[in-house]
């Protein structure tokens, strides 16, 4: 991975968008999609990854849940320059449902969600293992109103 600032062009935020809504889309269908050659999406999305400007894929979840799910919002303070690490670690998590950086006392807030307490448990702990983590708070939610 580079550590150039990739300079993104109108082709590459289109490439972008169309990864952010189906992240498993065939290159010949983003070329059809796109209006250019399956070699040019191609070698974009090369020059994409291997400028760090797009860090991997990820799997879109459904926003609907069960009502007996348990949801918790987390803050998270970050040691130091260790926030790279601690979001690919937290990425990694299924219980993970949305990542967010902010300002203030707190680096991340993490919304998570569980189909039980004990997992739930096991998450807290698992999150509060990864190196670089220093502290969190994590506020369970209750109803939605």
């Amino acid at each position: 991975m580079s550590d150039v600032t990739h300079h993104f062009d109108d082709l590459d935020r289109r490439m972008i968008a169309l990864l952010r809504s189906d992240g498993r889309a065939p290159v010949s269908k983003m070329a059809q999609v796109l209006g250019v050659s399956r070699a040019t999406v191609q070698f974009r999305l090369d020059r994409l990854i291997n400028s760090g400007a797009i860090l991997g894929f990820t799997v879109r979840v459904r926003q609907d849940h069960p009502d007996d799910m348990i949801q918790a919002v987390m803050m998270i303070e970050v040691v130091g320059k260790s926030t790279d690490h601690v979001i690919k670690k937290l990425r990694g998590l299924p219980e993970l449902h949305r990542l967010h950086t902010t300002n203030g006392n707190w680096d991340l807030v993490a919304e998570l969600r569980t189909d039980s307490l004990v997992a739930f448990d096991a998450i807290l702990r698992q999150v509060r293992m990864i190196d670089g983590i220093s502290n969190s708070e994590t506020s369970l939610l209750l109803t939605s109103i």
